[in-house]
């Protein structure tokens, strides 16, 4: 076997000859510098048309909508919690006006990151609506034929045998159909080509990332979400008044977008471990409701729990938390009922479910002066109190030994003032203290069943029971079935594209000049690879065997060696330095 290179001094013919056959390996475009002193308004729109739509600038705009969401997660945002918003404003006398003016308040929504998502949107649209029709041009198509000078190719092999051309062309075509290549007969060589599923995996991507804009657009712009607090007994409605809070898309219509259903709580069912390291973690946490679709519906009986939501109308309805209310009978300084068994829901402070919150009387109260007051009560709740000269913490997050402090106010509560409060929280703004025989803040700790009576026979207030809570969030997020689905196409059509290599191969057979049949076997790939040189080699040594050497001859072709000569941008070498592999014996 010997080794020889070809020349180095390759005619314009022949360059442009190899240049055809190494075309449309790819339907990335071709960028063009632009001609700048001729350029006038249409030429200078086609240039920034094809920067737009160029890969570098696909990738830059990407890079800026990224980072353009990194405010959006690190800084409040109005659409999400107002509140931390105004608080931010008001401890920042510097960064909040400038944040305003920037819109990273409202990051999703302002004009900035519009801007990048649009151009994002066309440039994607603009390279991919081009590159389609030119790979379906190329799937109608035939392969290129053979160059004029098969040993330019990066990969190459040749043998004699005594078998004429048109049974050896007729070998290859067969070989190569079943090996899965486009192959037709051209002259006196078969051209065959493979891998087009690259491209389609390339197309695939950029496809699916276009589909994942539109889906992430589409549920930002009607997605909505709401929470609930509901007692064991109430229920809910989905309409807007019944929510606790409440956060919508910018074009969700809540007269109109809010599917029609409603459901009650009949009770929560919470058991949590008892001993060892995971004491406290719950083992069961559901809820058991009772709802119904549409105005009229049917009442059906379901179990909401933890990540196995409750489905309506594309409306998903998660249970997210649990506490506990206790039950109070507060009477005035007369005896007359103010608050009759009335539970009072309270906010968890800590995984074993130390609770916290206010207990607030609006109306009917009178003093021991006959006066109208409002009543205020600072609560904490212990679920498991540990005893007398322990923690204010609760040790479980179970109800074992209830524990319930007071601490008392009167005056005016100021739910009367306009403008929304909290109702988990006191404004003592207008209220005073109780106070005990020390003169200090008037409270009380108590078990079920127990009376706390208010100084100056303004009272009591009566421990009755607890009852239980449960937290719901309501969500619509639309498209995201067509989000997930453009991210799986998005992960596929990168691994085709990144995996498999789109190459060519030629076998051409003729006729040497003392009779004896030439073969010669050449490959060519998109990008450098050991693997177009080691199919190379396994096709030509099927194909040996079905015309072998010559006599003479070595037993068979060696693999083609793999190129060390760096590529152009359209594949094909930039010398014809390459090896060329003939079989043992051959002519030079």
């Amino acid at each position: 076997m010997s080794n020889t290179t070809t020349d180095k001094t390759p005619t314009a013919g022949e360059d442009q000859d190899l240049g055809a056959a190494g075309s449309q390996l790819s339907t990335a475009p071709k960028e063009e510098a632009p001609n700048l002193p001729s350029l006038g308004v249409i030429g200078w729109g086609r240039w920034f048309w094809r920067q737009l739509t160029s890969m570098r600038v696909a990738l830059l705009l990407l890079l800026l909508l990224s980072l353009g969401a990194i405010p959006g997660s690190l800084i409040p945002q109005e659409g999400v919690d107002a509140l931390k918003v105004e608080d931010f404003r008001e401890k920042h006398d510097l960064l909040g006006p400038l944040y305003d003016n920037l819109g990273l308040f409202h990051v999703y929504s302002s004009v900035w990151f519009s801007a990048i998502y649009i151009l994002l949107f066309v440039s994607l649209i603009g390279c991919i609506v081009p590159r389609t029709w030119q790979f379906v041009g190329q799937l109608r198509g035939r392969p290129p034929g053979a160059p004029r000078r098969l040993t330019r190719l990066p990969a190459y092999t040749t043998w004699r045998t005594e078998a004429e051309p048109e049974q050896v062309r007729e070998a290859a075509l067969a070989l190569l159909k079943k090996r899965r290549f486009r192959a037709h007969a051209v002259g006196d060589a078969v051209a065959a080509e493979k891998g087009y599923a690259r491209e389609v995996g390339n197309l695939a991507f950029h496809i699916a990332l276009i589909v994942m804009l539109i889906a992430f657009a589409w549920g930002q712009l009607f997605k909505y979400e709401g929470n609930k607090l509901i007692l064991e007994g109430d229920g809910f409605s989905n309409t807007l008044t019944q929510y606790d809070d409440f956060k919508s898309g910018n074009l969700f219509d809540p007269d109109h977008d809010l599917a029609p259903f409603s459901f009650s709580l009949k009770n929560f069912r919470g058991t949590y471990e008892a001993t060892g390291p995971n004491r406290g973690t719950p083992r069961i946490y559901e809820a058991a409701v009772d709802y119904s679709e549409g105005a009229y519906g049917d009442e059906k009986t379901t179990t909401i729990k933890v990540n196995e939501p409750l489905e309506i109308d594309g409306s998903k309805v998660y249970l997210v938390s649990h506490g506990y209310a206790p039950i109070l009978t507060i009477r005035d300084a007369k005896g007359n009922v103010v608050m009759d068994k009335e539970a009072t829901a309270l906010l968890p402070l800590d995984a074993n479910v130390t609770s916290s919150g206010a207990v607030m009387v609006r109306d009917g109260y009178r003093n021991a002066e006959g006066e109208k007051e409002q009543l205020g009560f600072n609560a904490f709740f212990l679920p498991t109190y540990g005893g007398e000269g322990s923690t204010m913490l609760s040790t479980f997050p179970a109800l074992i030994n209830p524990m319930l402090a007071l601490s008392a106010y009167h005056g005016d509560l100021g739910v009367d003032a306009g403008f929304a409060k909290s109702i988990y929280q006191l404004d003592k703004t207008n209220l005073e203290e109780f106070k005990d025989s020390d003169g200090e803040l008037f409270k009380k700790q108590l078990k079920v069943g127990e009376t706390m009576t208010l100084p100056n026979g303004a009272g009591t207030v009566t421990f009755d029971g607890v009852k239980e809570w449960a937290g719901f969030q309501v969500t619509e997020q639309p498209a995201s079935g067509w989000a997930l689905a453009g991210s799986v196409a998005a992960i596929l059509g990168l691994a085709g594209s990144l995996f498999i290599q789109r190459r060519r191969v030629w076998v051409r057979a003729v006729k040497g000049a003392d009779g004896v049949t030439v073969v010669e076997m050449a490959g060519l790939g998109r990008s450098e690879s050991a693997k177009v040189p080691e199919e190379l080699g396994d096709l030509a040594g099927t194909l040996y065997e079905q015309a072998p050497d010559a006599p003479g001859a070595s037993e068979a072709p060696d693999a083609p060696d793999a190129p060390e000569a760096p590529k152009n941008d359209d594949d094909t070498p930039d010398s014809p330095d390459t090896h060329v592999v003939p079989a043992e014996g051959s002519e030079k």
